[in-house]
C-alpha cells in the first residue's frame, strides 16, 4: 500500500449501474456520500457515470470530496471524468481487489446483481480473515431484507456460523449508516 493510500480513509460503495430505480434510492446513495465525505473519508467506487455509480460521483464533486474510480478499461467509454484519480483494471475481478484495496469498510447501497456479487465476495473475504474493513449493506425501504433472511437461513441450516453472519450489518437509515462509520 503507497503512503498516500495509508493516510486515507477509504470507503468503497458498490451501488447499481441502472438508471431505471427508485429514485429513493439514488437520493439515499447522496446522502450517504454526503455524510461519508462529512466525516472525511475518500469515496472509492467502480468510477463510471451509469446509473447510481453517476449519481454518488455528482455528489462527491458537490461536497468537493476525493473519489477515486476503479474501472476496468472495457468500459472506458463510460468512465466518470471527474475524479481525483482512476484505477484502470484489465478484469472485473482485478476491480472488485482494488475497490476493497486499503478500505475500511465496504458499503452495498441497493443495487443489482454486481453489487449482490461485490457484496458477497466482500463478506466471504471476511469470513477468511482476508478483509478487516465493516461491511454494511445500506437497508432503505427494507431492500436488503430478503438477504438478511437468506443469511439467518444459512445460519440456521448450519451454512453459515453465527460470527461469520454478524461480519455484515444492514442500517436502514443514512443516519444509522454514518453512525457506525464515525
Amino acid at each position: 500500500m503507497d503512503s498516500e493510500m495509508a493516510r486515507e480513509r477509504r470507503i468503497v460503495f458498490f451501488c447499481s449501474a441502472s438508471k431505471n430505480i427508485d429514485p429513493m434510492y439514488n437520493q439515499a446513495a447522496r446522502e450517504a456520500i454526503r455524510a461519508a465525505c462529512s466525516l472525511g473519508y475518500t469515496i472509492v467506487s467502480g468510477g463510471t457515470v451509469k446509473g447510481t455509480m453517476g449519481e454518488l460521483a455528482d455528489e462527491v464533486v458537490k461536497c468537493h470530496g476525493r473519489h477515486v474510480g476503479v474501472i476496468p478499461r472495457f468500459m472506458a467509454d463510460v468512465l466518470y471524468p471527474d475524479m481525483a484519480e482512476t484505477i484502470w483494471t484489465g478484469t472485473m475481478d482485478e476491480r472488485k481487489v482494488k475497490m476493497r484495496e486499503g478500505t475500511v469498510a465496504a458499503i452495498a447501497l441497493p443495487g443489482g446483481i454486481g453489487t449482490l456479487d461485490e457484496l458477497i465476495e466482500t463478506l466471504t473475504l471476511a469470513k477468511l480473515g482476508l478483509y478487516k474493513g465493516k461491511i454494511l449493506a445500506l437497508n432503505i425501504n427494507g431492500f436488503y431484507e430478503p438477504l438478511k433472511a437468506l443469511l439467518d437461513h444459512y445460519v440456521a441450516t448450519g451454512m453459515l456460523d453465527s460470527p461469520s453472519r454478524e461480519l455484515i450489518q444492514f442500517p436502514g437509515t443514512v443516519r444509522e449508516l454514518a453512525d457506525i462509520l464515525k
